[in-house]
């Protein structure tokens, strides 16, 4: 049952534990930006609870269901918060990345419950998995902005005003 949803929850902690390590070292700079990086180190460190708290349902209760739920719930709001925060010129090209991670995960959520609320169904399960990982793959090339990188995958198309001109988080500017 919550097979494919832990294995994208584990591929995004192993990410962000990398944004933690780079949003730790403070960079001196706008306001806008401090507060991004603020909203956004809250949307990763909501997303790393709730995982702990997805992985540690006891899949043979009766609540297990309710609980996946309610973590599921929390985490679309973290997104939609994540989605809604002003998003500083320096990453502006995100902004739309962040919209379809929110949109995938609004999708995602209620394709799980109408997978679990009541009767399951598998095809209603099936169809929010694949909206969870759409909406985890945004999220990672987000962070690959955010860290810097170019990013990769399918159906990521990259253009740049200056190529190879990236001013991310993690830099320190003193």
């Amino acid at each position: 049952m919550y097979k494919l949803l832990n294995r994208a929850v584990c591929s995004m902690l192993a990410m962000l534990m990398l944004i933690f390590m780079v949003t730790g070292c403070g960079q001196k700079g706008s306001q806008e930006l401090e507060d991004y990086k603020t909203g956004m180190t809250e949307f990763y460190d909501k997303l790393s609870q709730l995982d702990d708290s997805m992985n540690n349902i006891d899949t043979s209760s009766d609540t297990a269901k309710l609980e996946l739920l309610g973590y599921l719930d929390e985490m679309n709001e973290a997104y939609k918060v994540m989605a809604a925060t002003a998003i500083p010129e320096e990453f502006s090209g995100i902004a739309d990345i962040a919209a379809e991670a929110a949109d995938y995960m609004q999708m995602a959520n209620e394709s799980y419950h109408e997978a679990y609320d009541g009767e399951f169904n598998e095809e209603s399960e099936m169809l929010a998995s694949q909206y969870y990982e759409r909406a985890n793959s945004r999220v990672n090339v987000m962070l690959q902005v955010l860290h810097g990188e170019i990013p990769e995958g399918d159906g990521v198309i990259v253009t740049t005003q200056e190529a190879g001109q990236f001013s991310t988080i993690g830099a320190t500017s003193e």
